[in-house]
């Protein structure tokens, strides 16, 4: 992962703003996933949120990012989620 571009868009561990490129976009999310997330921990909706909210206001936008990215998986009825 190459720091450098990570701080282009985080500042004081808060995104300063969303990359436009895909591919930095998956670099961004899965920097804050490491940082935030253990591997095969099972968490709720609100838990994610709760951590998300600590890097951007809108929590959800990266909640959603993540599981597109499949960077997150979750439930299909988007009650469980973990990396």
């Amino acid at each position: 992962m190459d720091t450098q571009n990570i701080n282009k868009w985080i500042k004081d561990n808060k995104i300063q703003k969303i990359p436009k490129k895909e591919k930095d976009k998956i670099e961004l999310f899965n920097y804050i996933a490491n940082l935030t997330f253990e591997k095969n921990v099972q968490y709720t909706e609100k838990e994610i949120n709760e951590k998300l909210k600590n890097f951007y206001i809108d929590y959800a936008l990266l909640r959603r990012y993540m599981v597109d990215y499949k960077i997150l998986s979750r439930t299909i009825d988007c009650k469980t989620y973990w990396y």
